[in-house]
């Protein structure tokens, strides 16, 4: 059962001050609520988990992530579970720190899973399963591209350039790539809800709703001759196919905009950014899709220690740069503040979608 969220509660969500209750409330067995997180390496996660500690141990910015510690543990959430199937293979669990693209039975990186799942975890009585499936490097238009879609006009124009660094390749071999991630990623739904006790180990046979999707991605779509013209329509082409094949036709969608740059996105970054906003507001989705312009999440904090404490080769300090983050720009620095936030951020949006 869904129950409202009080003003108190969503100030407590604020991506800034977000701290769960004294004691997580007993839940009620109700449906089993179901979440699909999907995308490329930044749904996979390059948060990182010792910059993490840092913040942690620093008096004027513990507030924000002290929940997830008790002592020298990271806490594992009772009544949040997730499956995750990535570059590494699947692992599942409770959820606690660790489910991003890290080794199996590591700890050392995350995703927007932790901070969704921690506040959609507060704000539902019912117990959740979240299933992660992403892969880094990986396209709208090609790899995740739904079956509605069939293949683009321009396959002869990328074939070509496919056979320049691989002239064996054949347009036959190529085609097949066309959707690989998106069977993938319902291969794995499929599996999942087929044994969910031992997915959700606490799940008694009450049912389940397919309660949520939630898609962050746009990187590699910058490169394919008419990938970022197409992404609107690939966009909504998707969320049409994975409705009918969740059998959801009304299946409440957050899709996470390219953050990339922060306020000053522009070229292919921005125009990609501007499709996945666009999709919500066509007039079939209006009510049941949103769109989170992760750019107002961007951190700038890190982006400064990025540019004064490692991409000044003769004034690096790794040490002061780890404080921040621990990646690229184009993985969101592997800031913890950004990761965290934007998960929180994933699920305040899905959340008035699911009463409706």
């Amino acid at each position: 059962m869904i129950t409202r969220i009080t003003v108190l509660l969503l100030a407590a969500l604020s991506m800034t001050t977000y701290t769960i209750p004294e004691a997580q409330a007993q839940k009620k067995p109700g449906k089993l609520q179901i979440f699909i997180l999907a995308g490329q390496s930044n749904m996979e996660g390059k948060g990182s988990a010792e910059t993490m500690n840092r913040q942690i141990a620093d008096p004027q910015k513990r507030m924000r992530f002290q929940h997830l510690k008790n002592g020298d543990q990271w806490v594992e959430r009772d009544d949040v579970w997730i499956d995750y199937l990535g570059n590494r293979g699947q692992r599942y669990g409770k959820l606690t720190m660790g489910y991003g693209i890290s080794q199996k039975d590591s700890q050392k990186l995350f995703g927007p899973e932790l901070g969704f799942g921690w506040a959609m975890g507060d704000l539902l009585d019912d117990d959740i399963l979240i299933i992660k499936t992403a892969w880094g490097g990986k396209s709208l238009d090609r790899d995740f591209r739904s079956p509605s879609r069939g293949i683009p006009a321009s396959i002869d124009e990328v074939v070509k350039g496919q056979q320049k660094r691989k002239p064996e390749l054949t347009k036959e071999e190529y085609e097949k790539g066309y959707g690989h991630f998106y069977r993938l990623m319902m291969q794995e739904v499929k599996l999942v809800l087929g044994d969910l006790q031992t997915y959700a180990p606490e799940y008694q046979n009450q049912g389940y709703e397919i309660a949520g999707f939630v898609w962050f991605q746009g990187w590699n779509d910058q490169y394919a001759p008419t990938s970022v013209a197409d992404y609107e329509e690939n966009m909504a082409g998707f969320i049409r196919d994975i409705r009918k094949d969740l059998k959801r036709p009304d299946l409440p969608v957050v899709i996470g905009a390219m953050g990339h740059q922060g306020a000053n996105q522009k070229g292919k970054i921005r125009q990609i950014a501007d499709a996945q906003a666009a999709v919500a507001e066509q007039k079939e989705f209006q009510d049941s899709v949103t769109t989170i312009r992760t750019a107002d999440y961007w951190d700038t904090e890190a982006e400064s220690a990025f540019k004064t404490h490692w991409a000044d080769q003769k004034n690096r300090d790794i040490e002061k740069w780890r404080n921040f983050g621990n990646d690229r720009p184009y993985h969101y620095l592997g800031s913890p503040v950004f990761f965290y936030n934007v998960g929180v951020a994933f699920a305040e949006a899905m959340y008035p979608m699911l009463s409706k």
